[in-house]
């Protein structure tokens, strides 16, 4: 028995022409008025973070900045209907502070600060004479 999958995602964007504003000279280079991809994936062997990939290229392909992607990413995994341990689990996984633990870090940060500056003024310079 042979098993065949695939995924795909389509996008279809199409423009209705205003002539009362002018010909096509007039509308902005930037724009393109008509757009049509489909992005399709053999998905018989993908796992879950090919899954994400496949989804992030479609994101990007239909217009999304990077930034907004991951925002979106994010605001999956670290919201209120996921456990707090699998958040933190994830937190360290991929070194990522979570708004709550800010004022710890910050705490920490003071004092490696401090112990730094303790360090500089505490140590023995080196004598620059030789015998």
């Amino acid at each position: 028995m042979t098993y065949e999958a695939t995924v795909e995602f389509k996008f279809d964007a199409t423009y209705t022409h205003d002539y009362s504003r002018g010909f096509g000279s007039t509308i902005d280079d930037d724009f393109i008025p008509e757009e049509h991809f489909v992005i399709t994936a053999p998905a018989g062997d993908l796992n879950c973070r090919q899954y994400f990939k496949l989804f992030d290229k479609f994101m990007l392909a239909v217009g999304m900045s990077p930034h907004n992607i991951r925002e979106g990413a994010m605001s999956l995994v670290l919201n209120e209907w996921v456990n707090d341990a699998d958040q933190r689990k994830i937190c360290d996984e991929y070194e990522v502070t979570r708004n709550e633990d800010l004022h710890e870090k910050f705490k920490e940060w003071k004092e490696l600060g401090a112990a730094f500056e303790h360090y500089k003024e505490n140590v023995v310079s080196e004598p620059t004479e030789l015998y």
